[in-house]
């Protein structure tokens, strides 16, 4: 073989490197701004992590006026960051929409106290701050399991202020976030992290829509593994991720990411429970069943919903990206 038919098979195999496997353009929405909570999907950007398996990942902020559900099933993305109760509530509605994986492994939500209080039941005699939003989550959970009453609930202005100055209130917040703002204010908070003491649910799920799974499920597959490497780098050295997190969202500063990333760690969320053995962003039968037992013993589900519609183990089980 001469040098010009060498020269010619070599270009025709660049050029079929680069036409011939165009990457797959997939639009990912998050549940908030910008956040350390969102960092290791940042990350497999910044890294190239989803370019090699093939995809361009765009990400899109959510934020309190998006509603996620209905831009993917509007079709304006691929998956979005989902809630296993709200996805199930979704199936009650025969809304085509199914989890595929979960990022966190607990949901990182919390009854944030000051430090006099030494146990969970020793709210009952505090004042609660609740948002509405946990009318139909954990608060159904808490009055079930610790006997907390709406006599003693106000509503959550997802503020501390109100927390700083007066000691008898406790309120609601995410362990990542709100004690940051407590601590810089000179109170060191009790936190009560819900999951620790049963609460079900997984939290940032990977949602998409049921017609989905049946066409694309290898552009699943590896947008799932993909996330996951970006997770398992982002907790070792985040700072390619922290980068792109700011650039997104410029308010989030660097004392605040350090602090959700520590409190990511120690409680656990992406790594711990099930995610240890069998790899991040597992999910199993049984978790889900504990989730619907819940929602439906608080009357936020019908009994007859079969909650199997809501998720499936076909991709997590093909996935082992150990922490």
């Amino acid at each position: 073989m001469n040098a010009v038919v060498l020269l010619a098979v070599a270009a025709l195999l660049f050029f079929c490197n680069v036409t011939c496997h165009a990457l797959d353009k997939v639009t990912f929405l998050t549940n908030w701004y910008a956040e350390a909570e969102h960092g290791g999907f940042y990350q497999a950007v910044a890294e190239g992590i989803y370019e090699k398996y093939g995809l361009d990942v765009k990400i899109g902020m959510g934020g309190p006026q998006v509603n996620v559900y209905q831009l993917l099933l509007a079709e304006k993305a691929d998956f979005v960051m989902g809630y296993d109760v709200a996805t199930i509530n979704a199936v009650e509605q025969n809304l085509p929409l199914i989890t595929v994986a979960a990022n966190f492994q607990s949901e990182p939500v919390g009854l944030i106290a000051h430090p006099d209080v030494e146990r969970i039941e020793d709210l009952r005699t505090r004042t609660l701050l609740i948002g509405q939003a946990s009318e139909t989550t954990y608060w159904p959970w808490l009055k079930a399991k610790y006997g907390f009453t709406e006599v003693q609930k106000r509503p959550y202005a997802y503020s501390v202020q109100q927390f700083l100055v007066d000691r008898n209130i406790a309120q609601q917040g995410y362990i990542t976030s709100e004690p940051y703002a407590i601590e810089k204010a000179g109170i060191k908070p009790k936190i009560f992290h819900l999951a620790k003491y049963g609460y079900p649910p997984y939290a940032q799920t990977v949602v998409t829509l049921t017609k989905t799974v049946k066409a694309k499920p290898d552009m699943i597959k590896r947008f799932i593994e993909a996330s996951a490497l970006g997770w398992k780098s982002y907790l070792k050295n985040p700072a390619p991720g922290n980068a792109l997190i700011r650039k997104d969202n410029p308010q989030m500063d660097d004392d605040q990411i350090a602090f959700s990333i520590a409190k990511l760690k120690e409680y656990g969320i992406v790594d711990g429970g099930d995610a240890r053995k069998l790899g991040l962003f597992t999910m199993t039968d049984a978790r889900w069943k504990r989730t619907f037992e819940f929602m439906r013993d608080a009357g936020l589900v019908k009994s007859g919903v079969d909650v199997h519609k809501a998720y499936t183990l076909e991709f997590v089980k093909r996935i082992r990206v150990l922490p």
